[in-house]
């Protein structure tokens, strides 16, 4: 197949994205297709400016230029190009070949759900409740959809309001090779390397800034926790520079110098911290697959979650769950001291029971294999493809 697949531009910055289009691109390409990446480039977005501007800047690049550069490939396209739009966010670009076979990969919608009032941690200006209406009538015109994970899809489907001709989950695969290794070297090598004292362990967080990962909470529940227990175990929170609030947060914990922000680290680095912890802590509000989850339970970390989809989804029976943060603040204390509580139970834990929990746990984490990950999207790919040329 000739496949041409859309993907966010180099100049937004994102992280996630970026590595799943790469998973499609080569994936495909050592499946012998011939395939071609399809985005925006920055032009006006290059130009000196404030943040704020550079942004509008971007959407001429997005918006404007760029549908005019892909009218003028589609001249030379085949007819039985396939087209992949590696998100779902990526609508708009979806009416300039609506008439062709196409497939919509489909990762979270909180950005919508935000858009609509319906997450009320995210306030949506007028401005971005018109780009998504705009993203999400882009997206209704599509026929075939791929989500990350039940939860996804049935948002989609809610999002379509009816059931598209296709659409299919397929699991995301691993893009590193997360496995266990030796705890107690593993602690050391990090200890080196870090300045710190991690030879006990540590309790382990990995994610953004975005607010629906929720590393505010992350360090609610460990000031909690350590007020109950007698371990004297660091938090590492693994991901972007902290924002003002969680600055703040860490200046006013009793725990200050316990609590500990890794910023750029390297893949060979986060492996390392996954494998060493005692339990990867990640209480987020709300995702679309929940990478991170999969991640630490592939490389013999024991996770504590919340239980809502999809993060129970990713997890099954093989992570311990806590209550979604509540969105009343004046109950975050109390949810957060439940949450330690929980915490405790599994430092508490026999260590014959803690091994067979990790044992279970990276058994669990093969369904997350990359390579049956695309294996299913080249079998849709070629479904997709197929019925348009029948």
């Amino acid at each position: 197949m000739h496949i041409v697949i859309f993907v966010h531009p180099d100049f937004l910055g994102s992280q996630s994205m970026p590595r799943y289009a790469k998973m499609l691109v080569e994936g495909m390409r050592k499946r012998k297709h011939e395939v071609e990446i399809w985005t925006a480039k920055s032009f006006f977005y290059r130009l000196p400016g404030p943040a704020a501007l550079k942004k509008w800047l971007g959407y001429i690049d997005q918006f404007v230029l760029f549908p005019i550069e892909v009218k003028m490939k589609l001249l030379k396209c085949s007819s039985r190009t396939l087209f992949v739009f590696a998100d779902q966010a990526l609508g708009p670009w979806v009416p300039l070949v609506s008439r062709r076979p196409f497939v919509v990969h489909c990762h979270d919608f909180m950005a919508q759900k935000s858009a609509l009032g319906k997450m009320v941690q995210n306030e949506v200006k007028f401005s971005g409740k018109l780009y998504q209406k705009m993203i999400r009538s882009g997206y209704k015109k599509g026929n075939h959809f791929i989500s990350v994970s039940e939860r996804t899809r049935k948002d989609l489907h809610r999002f379509l309001g009816a059931q598209p001709k296709l659409s299919e989950v397929v699991y995301n695969g691993l893009n590193q090779d997360f496995k266990p290794g030796n705890v107690m070297i593993v602690r050391s090598v990090l200890s080196s390397k870090s300045g710190l004292k991690l030879s006990n362990g540590y309790i382990l967080h990995v994610g953004g800034n975005q607010f629906y990962k929720n590393r505010a909470g992350v360090i609610r529940i460990y000031n909690a926790w350590r007020k109950i227990s007698d371990l004297d175990l660091p938090l590492i929170l693994v991901g972007s520079c902290p924002d003002n609030e969680l600055k703040e947060l860490k200046k006013e914990s009793d725990f200050s110098e316990a609590i500990h922000f890794m910023i750029n680290i390297s893949d060979e680095d986060l492996r390392l911290y996954y494998q060493g912890a005692f339990l990867f802590l990640f209480p987020s509000i709300d995702e679309g697959f929940g990478w991170p989850i999969a991640e630490a339970l592939a490389s013999g970390c024991p996770v504590v979650s919340t239980g809502e989809p999809p993060m129970n989804e990713v997890g099954g029976d093989h992570a311990v769950y806590i209550p979604r943060m509540p969105e009343n603040e004046d109950l975050v204390s109390g949810w957060a001291k439940y949450s330690a509580k929980i915490l405790n139970d599994l430092f508490e834990m026999k260590q014959e029971e803690r091994e067979e929990w990790i044992r279970s746990g990276v058994e669990f984490a093969k369904r997350f294999d990359p390579e049956t990950a695309l294996e299913n999207i080249e079998t849709i790919y070629k479904e997709v493809h197929l019925s348009y040329k029948s």
